[in-house]
């Protein structure tokens, strides 16, 4: 018989963790050994990584998650290598191999197509995706042999470099660094770029770089989180104010403060923005520290500054709490 499962207390966890996926797990298998390993009562992620892709994953525990989607819609860079010369069912190397072509293209075509990819782009999102249509995931259409219409998305590419190319040999192939707008599909891409070329092509390496503010080098590993004690992983986080990089901040008296977590607009001098970070002064009785606490994100329209996602008082003194 089976010994019984150890129940994990869960805990309230408040932060960021940049977590580097591995590959071969999909990002909610990631999300969950993080919860696990953190014993956090709430978590998400801000975007999927497909299982065959690794590198930055922002995890969101506790307050956290209430900004989670200003990252969703943050620009993203990767990494990644296009095979040349052989198509897939997938448009990576999960697929089964339907098409194999000679390459015949030359460096100054493959300059001159990367050229044509730069900018704004159109994308008709591929069948293997989580994208839904009429409440249903294409992936789900694809398993059924089923291929449906998906309207051309417009999406934008900001720089797409070359590292490295090798047109001959038994496996020819680009290296790219792509940073791209949200929505992109690094897969249509790299199967776009190979058609362009002439000779087809699929992903077969990609790894996320960078998302918004965060890059790989700020990442821990899931195998380091897990060596590590409970202490050492609650450091890993950072603040759920990190989120909200690139919002204008506002600071509020304490009377004002309470009134904004209240959900009731004040009035000030503040120019119009639709992207505020409300800060306050700490709770009376508190240990002092280097910073106001964050209260929530805003906006301001003609003077009035209009609550958004708000901490509650029991998020902002388990905060400090753990801060202290």
């Amino acid at each position: 018989m089976d010994a019984p499962r150890t129940r994990v207390q869960r805990r309230p966890v408040h932060g960021v963790l940049l977590l580097d996926k591995p590959l071969g797990l999909s990002s909610n298998q990631a999300l969950q050994k993080a919860k696990w390993l953190l014993r956090a009562e709430k978590a998400g992620h801000t975007g999927t990584l497909d299982p065959l892709a690794s590198g930055v994953l922002p995890l969101c525990f506790g307050a956290a998650t209430k900004f989670s989607q200003l990252h969703l819609d943050a620009d993203k860079t990767y990494q990644t290598t296009v095979r040349l010369g052989v198509k897939t069912s997938t448009g990576d190397a999960e697929g089964d191999v339907i098409e194999l072509r000679h390459v015949t293209c030359t460096p100054g075509e493959v300059v001159e197509v990367l050229d044509r990819f730069t900018g704004p782009i159109g994308q008709v999102p591929p069948m293997h995706s989580a994208l839904k249509k009429d409440g249903k995931a294409l992936y789900e259409y694809a398993r059924q042999g089923e291929v449906v219409d998906r309207p051309v998305r417009q999406v934008f590419i900001h720089e797409l470099e070359l590292i490295s190319m090798q047109l001959d040999g038994e496996s020819p192939h680009l290296s790219l660094r792509v940073r791209c707008s949200k929505g992109t599909y690094i897969r249509t891409l790299g199967e776009d770029i190979g058609e362009a070329l002439g000779c087809g092509g699929h992903l077969s390496m990609l790894r996320r770089i960078a998302t918004g503010p965060f890059n790989e080098s700020q990442c821990v590993t899931l195998d380091t989180l897990a060596s590590m004690t409970e202490a050492e992983r609650t450091c890993t986080l950072l603040p759920v104010r990190n989120l909200l990089e690139g919002h204008t901040p506002v600071t509020l008296d304490a009377e004002n403060a309470g009134r904004f977590l209240s959900g009731v607009r004040r009035r000030g001098s503040w120019p119009d923005s639709d992207r505020i970070a409300v800060f306050g002064p700490q709770p009376q009785g508190e240990q002092p520290c280097a910073s106001d606490v964050l209260l929530g994100s805003a906006h301001v329209q003609a003077g009035e500054l209009i609550p958004g996602r708000l901490l509650s008082p029991i998020e902002i003194q388990q905060i400090l709490e753990t801060a202290s």
